[in-house]
C-alpha cells in the first residue's frame, strides 16, 4: 500500500527526490538533479566503507552489476576507439546516466523511503501530462519551455520523448492502482492512466510513441486476462492497431512512414524522416561487417558513418557533430561489435530477472517499461538521447528501489 509512516526527510533522500522529480523536466533540472544524485552516493560510499554492509536489497539485484559491467566495456573501448576524444568523452558521459540506476539503489533504504521517492515521481509526471493538455485546449502554460510547446504540445523535451512518457505513464498507474490506500485514489489512478494514453493518440504525432501506447495496452490485456485464455491474446495487437486507427492522427502518420519505406525502397536515399533511418541502419550495418568482434569503440558511430559514406560518394558532406543511427541496438554493435548488442539484451535480461522477483503490480510496471525502452530502443537511440533515456533509467531506479524494499520487507 502506498503511504507514507515518517515525516522524517534527510538531504540524502531530499536529492533523490528531487532526481526523480526531475525525470522529463527540463535538461537543466535533469542534469542538476543527476548531478547531485552521484555526488551523495558518492558521499555515501566513501563514508560507509568500513562500515559493516546491512540487508541492502540492491546488494540482491543483477542489474546494477551489469551495468558497472557495460560501463566497463564502453570505458576500455577508449583504448581502440576511431572517433574523435571529445565525441567518444561525450558518448561515454552519455551512458554514465546507468548510474542513476544503482544510485538510487544506493541510497533509498527504506520502504518508506522508496514509497515518497515514487510518490514524487509519479506526482510530477502527472504535472507534466496536465500541463500538456493544457496546452492542447490552447491554456497558456508560462513553465513550458520546449522549443515547439504551442505546437506540439510538449512541455519542456519534444513530442517524441513525451509520447513515449504519457504511454509508460499510462501503464505504470494502470498497474500500481491496486496500491492505492482508498478507493478515490483507485479510480484517481485510472483517470490518470485513461489520460495520458489519450494524449499519446490525440494529442502528439509521435509514431513510436503511438506504438509504445499499443504496446502497453497489449501487455495490460494480456495480463488481465486468466491464464488459460492468454494464448488468444495473440490477436490482442492487430485488434487494438484497428482500433488505434480510427483516430485521425494515427492513420495519418503510419500511412506517410509507409510512403517513405517506399520511396526509400525504389531509390535509397536520406530525404526523409523514415529514409533517415533506413539509410542510417544500412550504413551501420556496413560498419558492423568491418568491426563485427570489439567494434570502432565508443562514440565512433559519427567516424564510421562519414568513412564509408564518403567511400561512396567524392561530394558526401561529413558530419561534424557526434549522432547517432536512431537504432540503439544498431549503435551499441557499431561501437562495441556484436558484444555490444548482447550486453544491451543482458541489461535488459537483468532487469527482467529482478523484476520478476518482485510483488506483481510493481513487477507488471517495470516489464512495461522495459518493453516500452525495446520498441524505442527499435526506432531510436533512445538510452543514448539525454533526455528519454534519462528518463528510463529515473523510471527503471525507481520502480526497482521500491519493488525491491517491498519484496525485502515481504520476505522479512
Amino acid at each position: 500500500m502506498l503511504s507514507i509512516n515518517s515525516n522524517r526527510i534527510n538531504a540524502r533522500i531530499a536529492v533523490v527526490s528531487l532526481a526523480a522529480a526531475s525525470a522529463g523536466l527540463s535538461m537543466v533540472v535533469m542534469s542538476l538533479g543527476k548531478l547531485l544524485l552521484f555526488i551523495v552516493v558518492l558521499l555515501v560510499v566513501l563514508r560507509n566503507k568500513r562500515q559493516p554492509k546491512g540487508p541492502a536489497s540492491w546488494q540482491t539485484l543483477w542489474t546494477p552489476k551489469i551495468i558497472l559491467v557495460i560501463l566497463a566495456a564502453f570505458a576500455g573501448s577508449l583504448l581502440w576507439t576511431t572517433g574523435p576524444f571529445d565525441h567518444s568523452m561525450e558518448a561515454l558521459g552519455k551512458y554514465g546516466k546507468f548510474l542513476v540506476i544503482p544510485a538510487m539503489l544506493i541510497l533509498i533504504r527504506t520502504r518508506q523511503e522508496a514509497t515518497l521517492v515514487l510518490i514524487i515521481f509519479l506526482g510530477f509526471q502527472v504535472f507534466l501530462l496536465l500541463s500538456s493538455w493544457l496546452l492542447y485546449f490552447h491554456v497558456p502554460v508560462v513553465w513550458a519551455t520546449g522549443k515547439h510547446a504551442k505546437e506540439l504540445f510538449a512541455v519542456f523535451s519534444t513530442y517524441l520523448d513525451q509520447s513515449i512518457m504519457s504511454a509508460i505513464l499510462a501503464a505504470l498507474f494502470w498497474h500500481l492502482k491496486s496500491l492505492a490506500p482508498n478507493r478515490l485514489l483507485f479510480y484517481g489512478a485510472i483517470t490518470v492512466s485513461l489520460l495520458a494514453l489519450g494524449s499519446v493518440f490525440l494529442v502528439f504525432v509521435g509514431r513510436t510513441g503511438q506504438l509504445v501506447g499499443l504496446t502497453m495496452i497489449a501487455l495490460a490485456v494480456f495480463w488481465a486476462l486468466p491464464r488459460r485464455y492468454r494464448l488468444a491474446s495473440v490477436a490482442i495487437p492487430p485488434l487494438i492497431a484497428l482500433l488505434a486507427f480510427s483516430f485521425e492522427a494515427v492513420p495519418q502518420r503510419f500511412l506517410t512512414a509507409g510512403s517513405e519505406v517506399s520511396s526509400y525502397m525504389d531509390k535509397p536515399a536520406a530525404t526523409t524522416s523514415t529514409g533517415v533511418r533506413l539509410y542510417f541502419w544500412k550504413t551501420s550495418l556496413e560498419a558492423m561487417a568491418q568491426k563485427p568482434l570489439a567494434g570502432s569503440g565508443v562514440g565512433s558511430w559519427t567516424t564510421q558513418y562519414n568513412r564509408i559514406e564518403a567511400l561512396k560518394n567524392t561530394d558526401f558532406e561529413p558530419f561534424k557533430v557526434a549522432s547517432n543511427p536512431h537504432q540503439e541496438f544498431l549503435l551499441w554493435g557499431v561501437q562495441l561489435g556484436v558484444g555490444g548488442i548482447l550486453l544491451l539484451f543482458a541489461f535488459m535480461g537483468a532487469v527482467m530477472k529482478d523484476l520478476r522477483n518482485m510483488d506483481a503490480p510493481i513487477a507488471r510496471a517495470g516489464q512495461s517499461v522495459l518493453a516500452a525502452l525495446v520498441v524505442a530502443c527499435l526506432f531510436n537511440s533512445s538510452l543514448y538521447d539525454a533526455n528519454i533515456g534519462s528518463f528510463f533509467c529515473l523510471t527503471l531506479g525507481v520502480l526497482l528501489a521500491w519493488g525491491g524494499h517491498r519484496r525485502h520487507m515481504t520476505k522479512g
